[in-house]
């Protein structure tokens, strides 16, 4: 057997039971550093070895962690004591893969493996070793194997009585079924696999790993109340816990996902950017594009243009996809057409990932509508609304009543726009989402104009702007801005070319050329019954009757091509 010695001296090993009381207490920074400064004076003994690869895990000294998890590995290894040096590897792994050193990862298991193996009893280290394995198969495309495999760790856990490889275990179950379309069943796993790490029944180093995953389920479901209840939770309990920095990557971003949608979007840029920095170190890692495209995002609601571009150009340089926030992107930018062909494209292509493709469609309809093709956005919007009915996510459900109310309006149907736009209001206001209720009550302002109804019109547009201005949404306030100052009398005799849209415009100068609608239909690559509703509209804002009606109009402005 091999003596391992603790701090040789009284001030040492009062720094180390020092160090040790911390560590229970929670007290992680105090705990590092005095089980680092008892290390320095003489080398700890394993089981002290693994408090402080867990404090160093916790306040983010990974190379800490990762000595001390080794030497500990090796410690146990010679004093015979095989599962908790398996136990060490198989932590040596985890920390490795939060980090992005797979390929290290992997040998720490496979040598955990080996031990046992060559052991031959029964451990509850088997159930870890299989963790890895099961989350392969998930990520392969496997759900089915993998949650029979998660079964088979949770019996393992429930067998030794270990709570930590039960909470693991639940998650990976949960995590499966809803890839198998059963998502309550899933949910209601995660949640318990959330009750073990609020009331503190697992270990910490487990914590922020669970809370990510469970983070991404509910992005999965498009579950937001979920996400901001256990987001809640677990900063309460976080607070609680000194130093602690549980949250890595992937995990950073979807926090920040959660606090734009609240409406706390200076928080969720400074979160972006530790998942920034957190995975520039070292460099390579893939996850970096998609904390890069979320920045994007915020700057661009923001209106801050040219750093939003920088922001989406480095996602693309990652690898992860541009779109749909360039796009939107070159639509606030007035680029309209550069918007329509990327929307276009990249709806063409998208299939399979539900959340994707919901908001692509949310992009794409809006894109749509700015062009005037009110048909492609009413047949998204008819997509948006079955994925709705399949998911019944009160999320999406509030992204369809809006898509449908700005198509409704862009029909000429205020008072269905209307119905509409107070649905997707009280779904957002249910949400917490204050941007994304702020854009239907200036839509609903919009249609209430439609209606003369200017008084809830005024109501509405000042509602908006307050919660514009709040959130430093400068494009939307500007947007809202502008329409205080238009006049609403939508029969004033000096009416331009300024109150026709591009498509309106283009349908003038063709009656004025004796075009039928069905020759309109053809030219524009547009139905007949949209040809229809733009005379329609259009009748209502030149103040006239008739076809020729139109066409006076467009030789007195000089509209009709060649004359």
């Amino acid at each position: 057997m091999v003596r391992h010695e603790t701090a040789g001296d009284a001030s040492g090993t009062a720094v180390l039971e020092r160090g040790r009381a911390a560590y229970e207490r929670g007290r992680w920074v105090d705990a590092f550093e005095d089980l680092a400064a008892a290390d320095e004076r003489s080398r700890l003994a394993a089981d002290d070895l693994c408090v402080l690869a867990t404090t160093a895990f916790l306040v983010g000294h990974d190379s800490v962690a990762l000595d001390a998890f080794q030497r500990a590995h090796h410690a146990f290894q010679e004093d015979g004591d095989v599962g908790r040096s398996v136990r060490c590897a198989y932590w040596l792994g985890y920390v490795l893969m939060l980090s992005g050193r797979m390929a290290e990862a992997m040998g720490w298991w496979m040598r955990g493996q080996r031990l046992l193996d060559a052991d031959g009893h029964d451990r509850v280290e088997r159930g870890y070793l299989l963790i890895p394995a099961l989350l392969r198969k998930m990520n392969d495309g496997e759900p089915r194997a993998a949650y029979d495999g998660f079964r088979e760790a949770l019996a393992i856990a429930e067998r030794f009585g270990d709570a930590d490889l039960a909470a693991w275990s639940r998650l990976g179950c949960g995590r499966a079924l809803i890839e198998v379309g059963q998502a309550d069943r899933g949910m209601a796993m995660l949640d318990e696999a959330m009750v073990a790490v609020t009331t503190g029944d697992i270990a910490p180093m487990l914590t922020g790993r669970i809370y990510c995953a469970v983070i991404m389920a509910c992005r999965v479901t498009f579950d937001m109340r979920r996400a901001q209840e256990w987001t809640a939770a677990f900063t309460r309990w976080c607070a609680t816990q000194q130093g602690l920095k549980p949250f890595r990557g992937q995990c950073l971003i979807h926090r920040s996902e959660i606090m734009q949608l609240h409406g706390e979007w200076s928080e969720a840029i400074d979160e972006v950017g530790r998942a920034c920095a957190h995975l520039s170190d070292p460099p390579g890692d893939p996850v970096l594009g998609v904390s890069q495209y979320q920045m994007g995002e915020l700057l661009r609601l923001r209106g801050e243009f040219a750093p939003a571009e920088d922001a989406y150009r480095r996602a693309g340089e990652c690898g992860h996809h541009v779109h749909p926030g360039l796009a939107m992107l070159r639509l606030a930018q007035g680029r309209l057409d550069d918007a329509v062909a990327a929307i276009r494209r990249v709806a063409a292509e998208s299939e399979g990932d539900r959340t994707e493709r919901a908001r692509i469609l949310s992009a794409f309809i809006t894109i749509m509508l700015a062009a005037d093709d009110v048909d492609s956005a009413r047949t998204a919007t008819e997509e948006l609304e079955q994925l709705a009915a399949d998911v019944g996510a009160v999320y999406l459900h509030a992204v369809a009543a809006s898509a449908r109310g700005a198509v409704a309006l862009a029909d000429g149907d205020a008072h269905r726009a209307c119905a509409s736009f107070r649905r997707a209001w009280q779904a957002w206001q249910e949400l917490d989402a204050p941007y994304e209720a702020a854009e239907v009550r200036l839509s609903m302002a919009k249609a209430c104009r439609e209606l003369r109804d200017h008084d809830t019109a005024e109501m509405e547009l000042n509602a908006a702007c307050r919660t514009f201005e709040k959130l430093a949404a400068a494009p939307a306030l500007a947007l809202a801005e502008g329409l205080t100052r238009a006049p609403t009398n939508t029969t004033d005799t000096n009416r331009t070319t300024d109150a026709l849209t591009r498509r309106e415009l283009d349908v003038v100068r063709l009656v004025a050329s004796g075009a039928t609608n069905r020759d309109i239909a053809r030219a524009l690559s547009i139905s007949e019954k949209t040809v229809a509703r733009h005379l329609s509209n259009m009748f209502g804002k030149l103040g006239v009757t008739s076809r020729s009606g139109v066409t006076a109009y467009a030789y007195e402005h000089d509209l009709v091509p060649g004359r």
